[in-house]
């Protein structure tokens, strides 16, 4: 839990503060491929990841998987609307590679939020952290070219890219596999000049 500590602490929440999340949360351990959360349950927890990597994605009716979003280290995950609401989930939550986290049950977490004004403090600041990303991964997939896009990724997620598959990249992205590696291959082309 020490990486959890100094996420807190980096975050000024107090000794009490940190005290009372630590105390409540449940360590788990997930290996690569097993799910965190799947698509027709409701989401009963908030998740803060440890050490290793999640993704959130969909599937449509055809198979085809599209992901939202990547969670490393010291991010939290959930699927917010089926948590808030707890109505099934639309969204699967699985593991990339053995990942570490932390668990709250919803009743206990929102206990807390009420209880902690630093945590609610802090949860304010994350959500509108992912409203602001999401909003700006919209008008990335809505109005750049899939090279601009993957410009993009490298540049706010480099670090994940020796992480991820490709074809990973490729559906959080929102292009083909193919595409990818004719940008990558025309990418190290220029690099080698």
């Amino acid at each position: 839990m020490e990486s959890f500590i100094n996420y807190l602490q980096s975050h000024n929440l107090s000794a009490h503060s940190i005290d009372s999340l630590v105390s409540s949360a449940n360590p788990e351990a997930f290996k690569k491929g097993e799910f965190v959360l799947r698509q027709g349950e409701v989401c009963r927890h908030k998740v803060f990841v440890e050490k290793g990597l999640l993704r959130t994605f969909g599937l449509t009716t055809d198979g085809n998987e599209h992901i939202l979003q990547f969670s490393p280290e010291n991010t939290w995950t959930l699927d917010v609307e089926s948590y808030d609401r707890q109505i099934p989930a639309l969204y699967n939550i699985s593991a990339i590679e053995k990942t570490d986290v932390l668990i709250w049950e919803r009743n206990d977490f929102e206990r807390l939020r009420s209880e902690l004004p630093e945590l609610q403090s802090l949860s304010q600041q994350l959500i509108s952290r992912n409203i602001y990303n999401s909003r700006h991964r919209l008008l990335t997939a809505l109005g750049e070219t899939p090279e601009q896009k993957y410009e993009n990724f490298v540049h706010t997620s480099g670090d994940l890219l020796s992480r991820l598959p490709l074809r990973m990249i490729a559906s959080f992205l929102g292009i083909s596999l193919k595409t990818l590696t004719r940008i990558r291959k025309a990418q190290l082309h220029r690099q080698s000049k």
